[in-house]
Order: C-alpha cells, then sequence, then structure tokens
C-alpha cells in the first residue's frame, strides 16, 4: 500500500498554493521524473526476453510446432506466434 505524505511537509506553502488553484483537496498522482521501463527492476524483462529466444530458436533451428511450444512453455498458440513472427 502507498503511503502518502502531506504536501505540507515537503513543499513550500507558495507551491501548494498554486497546486490548490487547480486540484483544491484532490489527491493527485505525481510520476516519478525518471521512470524506469518494466520489468527493468525485477528482472522479468529480461526473463521473457531469454524465453522469447529460445522459443524463436526452437521454432526456426529444430522445428517444432507452435502448438508444442505453446504446450511446453505455457502460452497460448496466438502468443507463440507473435514471438516468433516478431523476430
Amino acid at each position: 500500500m502507498t503511503k502518502y505524505v502531506n504536501a505540507k511537509h515537503i513543499l513550500p506553502q507558495h507551491l501548494i498554493d498554486e497546486i490548490q488553484r487547480y486540484v483544491d483537496g484532490a489527491h493527485v498522482y505525481i510520476p516519478q521524473k525518471n521512470r524506469k521501463g518494466w520489468g527493468s527492476s525485477t528482472g522479468t524483462r529480461e526473463v521473457l526476453e531469454k524465453r522469447n529466444i529460445e522459443i524463436d530458436f526452437l521454432y526456426r533451428e529444430h522445428g517444432l510446432r507452435i502448438e508444442e511450444l505453446a504446450q511446453r512453455f505455457g502460452l497460448s498458440e496466438e502468443r507463440v506466434r507473435s514471438i516468433i513472427y516478431k523476430r
């Protein structure tokens, strides 16, 4: 759960006054300035990229059928096709 911070504790009063002109009392999300890409902090992106390379390799170099790859990797046949055709 996200912990909210009272603006009075982190922002100067003149900035709070200006923000209140636009969003008086409303909750506002302010995104990170240098946001990391999806999966970059958990390693998920790299894991999925390795899996996709393996799927493509098995299809092109070993002749595995899309149905076999879908079952082996627990994916739909449509997802396997999109991985293969993207490469």
